[in-house]
């Protein structure tokens, strides 16, 4: 993966729009399988962070 958020995070936002699949994700949001994907399932699923932006890396295809 080509993006890393790491502790040095201070939740700026910069890295969300420079996903390509739209795999990036504000701290405590919801998300949903369907934001920048085929797939149909538009369940929200829980957030994976609740302090900083944090990557779904099931979502990624581009920077692998």
């Amino acid at each position: 993966m080509a993006i890393i958020i790491t502790d040095d995070c201070i939740n700026c936002g910069a890295c969300e729009p420079e996903c390509p699949n739209n795999a990036i994700y504000e701290p405590d949001a919801e998300w949903r399988w369907s934001d920048g994907t085929t797939k149909s399932d538009d369940a929200e699923q829980p957030p994976i962070s609740d302090e900083f932006y944090y990557i779904v890396p099931e979502k990624c295809t581009e920077c692998k």
